[in-house]
């Protein structure tokens, strides 16, 4: 029996997982990283070497980033063994890839690539124009390596400057419906960062005033561009500003509906792959989310959500009041069938058996 157990444990891959977003920083990285490897650890021999964030829930000081590769260097040569997968979690790491030369083939390496990461070339300047030149020389010097995308939008963004994905894997949420709700507080629920292009403003200036005055927006996030915060100012607008997780899905499944309404913008950024979408919709929630960017693979359409058209008012107020019409019986069966739909496809096993997957190729 010890045999077999030791013949197990030596198939497993040995890997290295290499991080700069932990916490106690918080953020959808930081959770990708934590929960990701938390599931690994059942498929994998893993290393992990992770650079904390800041006690108040920041991201890391100038100094630990600058600092973040000689701790790397430092775990690389002071490991017992090669290891097999070398996994960058964000495509800025790439630089530390360059070390697998050392061990002439025996070490892959893989990257996860998740949004700003693979696209910030496209705000343009001086450093936007500087990052992209710095993701094609990787492009270059990394032929070989894996990157894991998750979305496809995020995959399309990444061919910009030269890399191809060798996966499409999209996120999971913790989040779970803990009953079917009874009726909704008649109200539109928005959640997330206010930047123009999760269309909050947007949805605020053209939708909202195409609905029943008795429909209001109720809006939970933090962090603003000027003319979002302007939009707020309104008398059908409820800002909570930012709640907790349990908080947050207590209001998923309280909601008439949960919109997603992202809007394309001059900057070109792009939604990476647009959680709020899946998380809501596994809460409990009923999801309206734009048919654009990293949606497409947040939301199954139909099902988990329904996939509207970006910046067209008129086809979002449609669809909202056509919900306010539901009955209870028809809002419960949607809402039963969605969140196991959402629980079944973004879960964390599958995000952790389809990288392993990676890993063995």
């Amino acid at each position: 029996m010890a045999s077999d157990e030791t013949e197990i444990e030596e198939a497993k891959p040995h890997v290295m997982f290499v991080t700069r977003k932990w916490p106690p920083a918080m953020g959808g990285m930081e959770t990708y990283a934590v929960r990701l490897t938390d599931m690994l650890r059942q498929r994998c021999d893993l290393d992990i070497v992770a650079l904390h964030g800041q006690p108040n829930g920041q991201p890391p000081g100038i100094l630990a980033l600058l600092g973040f590769p000689f701790m790397f260097l430092k775990s690389w040569f002071s490991r017992s063994r090669v290891p097999q997968v070398l996994h960058l979690c964000d495509m800025s790491l790439w630089p530390l890839g360059l070390i697998a030369w050392l061990n002439a083939g025996e070490t892959r390496v893989v990257l996860s690539a998740h949004g700003t990461d693979a696209a910030y070339h496209r705000r343009g300047g001086i450093k936007g124009r500087l990052y992209g030149a710095y993701l094609r020389l990787g492009a270059r010097m990394l032929r070989g390596a894996d990157v894991v995308s998750n979305s496809h939008a995020t995959a399309e963004v990444l061919e910009e400057t030269g890399w191809a994905s060798s996966a499409v894997v999209p996120l999971a949420t913790d989040m779970r419906i803990d009953e079917l709700p009874i009726g909704h507080n008649g109200s539109v629920l928005f959640a997330g960062r206010l930047i123009e292009r999760k269309g909050c403003a947007w949805f605020i200036q053209n939708v909202l005033p195409k609905l029943p005055n008795g429909i209001t927006l109720t809006v939970a996030g933090t962090g603003w561009d000027k003319d979002e915060k302007e939009a707020l100012d309104n008398p059908r607008v409820n800002f909570l500003g930012p709640l907790s997780q349990p908080e947050l899905a207590k209001a998923y499944r309280n909601a008439m509906c949960v919109v997603v309404p992202n809007i394309p913008v001059k900057s070109k950024e792009y939604e990476g792959f647009g959680l709020v979408a899946s998380e809501a919709a596994a809460a409990g929630g009923v999801v309206l989310a734009a048919a654009c960017d990293g949606l497409l693979d947040a939301v199954v359409e139909g099902t988990t959500g329904l996939l509207l058209e970006p910046g067209n008012a008129k086809v979002w107020a449609t669809a909202i009041e056509r919900i306010a019409a539901w009955d209870e019986q028809t809002r419960k069966d949607y809402v039963a069938q969605s969140s196991q739909v959402a629980a079944q496809k973004y879960n964390w096993k599958r995000v952790a058996d389809e990288t392993a997957a990676v890993y063995a190729t």
